[in-house]
C-alpha cells in the first residue's frame, strides 16, 4: 500500500465525514450526545492529545467556554473522565468526550483518528499538547529516558499531525497547534533530549505550516516558558512561572488571530533572541 493509499481515508469533505458513521466502528461514547448545529450556531470542534492536565487541560476549558465540541484524549482516565464532567456540567449538552490513548501507541493512530472524526462529524482545529520532561541529570546519560522523551514529545505528534494534516489539506480548511518550547531555541547542558525534541517539533511545524498555507490550513507553533505544571515542580532554578490559565488565553488569541507563531508569556521572544545569539564559546559555559 502507498502512502497516498494510507490518507486516502482522510481526504474527504466534512459531509462525508459526517457520512463516516454509518461505516466505521467505534467505541462506545462516554459523555451525552454532541447536539446538531443550527444555521445561527454552526458547530465548532476540535481534538486535544495530551489534555488531562496543565496546558491541555487549560485549553479544553478555553475552547468549551467558545462553545467547542471536544475530544479530550491523554493516557490518565480518571482525570480525564474529572474534566468532561467540569466541562459538561458548567457548559452543558455534552460538550466533551475524552478517549484513554497514550501518543507511543502509534498503530493505534488511525483507527482512533477515524473513530472521533465519525463521533464528531468533522473537525476544524487540532491541538497537540502531550510531552514530557526526564532530564537525566547533569553528568548522567541515559538512553531509556531520551527515548521516551523523543517517543511522546515528538514521534507522537508526528502520529497524529500526518493523518490530520492530510484530512485538512483534504478539506482545504483547518487549523493545527503543536505546543513546543522556548527549549528548542538552543541545546542545553541540563536536558539534551528536551531541547532537542522540542527543536525537532518546532522545525517539523514550520514545514507542516509551509506546506499546508497554499490548502488554506493554518499551522500555530506554541513556545511556552515555564509553566505551573508537573513538567517543573522538581525544577530549581525557574523564573516568569505562568498558569496554565495564562498560557492557554495566549493561545487561543492567536487561533483567532491565525498566528503563525507565539511565545508565551510574550517577553520570551526578546529573551530567546538574546539566548539565539550568544556566542557559542560563552553559551557552552553557561549551567542553562
Amino acid at each position: 500500500m502507498t502512502n497516498e493509499d494510507e490518507v486516502q481515508p482522510f481526504l474527504a469533505t466534512k459531509s462525508v465525514l459526517e457520512c463516516l458513521c454509518l461505516h466505521i466502528g467505534f467505541p462506545e461514547v462516554r459523555v451525552g450526545k454532541i447536539p446538531p448545529p443550527t444555521p445561527l450556531r454552526p458547530q465548532r470542534r476540535a481534538i486535544l492529545v495530551g489534555a488531562s492536565s496543565g496546558i491541555g487541560a487549560a485549553l479544553a476549558r478555553r475552547l468549551a467556554q467558545e462553545g467547542y465540541h471536544l475530544a479530550l484524549l491523554a493516557r490518565r482516565e480518571d482525570l480525564l473522565k474529572s474534566l468532561c464532567e467540569e466541562i459538561n456540567q458548567k457548559y452543558g449538552e455534552g460538550l466533551a468526550r475524552y478517549y484513554v490513548h497514550d501518543v507511543t501507541d502509534y498503530d493505534a493512530v488511525p483507527d482512533l483518528f477515524r473513530t472521533i472524526l465519525a463521533d464528531l462529524g468533522g473537525l476544524e482545529l487540532f491541538i497537540y499538547c502531550a510531552g514530557v520532561s526526564l532530564p537525566p541529570g547533569l553528568k548522567k546519560f541515559d538512553f531509556e529516558k531520551d527515548r521516551r522523551t523523543l517517543e511522546v514529545n515528538f514521534l507522537g505528534a508526528l502520529a497524529w499531525l500526518n493523518p490530520v494534516a492530510a484530512a485538512f489539506q483534504g478539506m482545504k480548511s483547518g487549523q493545527i497547534v503543536g505546543i513546543s518550547s522556548v527549549a528548542g531555541e538552543r541545546g542545553r547542558v541540563g536536558n539534551p533530549a528536551y531541547n532537542a525534541s522540542k527543536a525537532a517539533l518546532t522545525c517539523y511545524l514550520e514545514a507542516l505550516r509551509n506546506r499546508l498555507t497554499r490548502h488554506g490550513v493554518h499551522v500555530l507553533t506554541v513556545k511556552p516558558g515555564f509553566v505551573a505544571t508537573d513538567m517543573i515542580k522538581d525544577a530549581k532554578k525557574v523564573f516568569w512561572v505562568a498558569s496554565p490559565e495564562r498560557v492557554a488565553e495566549d493561545i487561543w488569541r492567536a487561533i483567532r488571530r491565525r498566528k503563525q507563531e507565539i511565545y508565551t508569556p510574550a517577553r520570551w521572544r526578546w529573551v530567546m533572541l538574546i539566548i539565539r545569539n550568544i556566542p557559542s564559546f560563552i553559551f557552552r559555559r553557561l549551567i542553562i
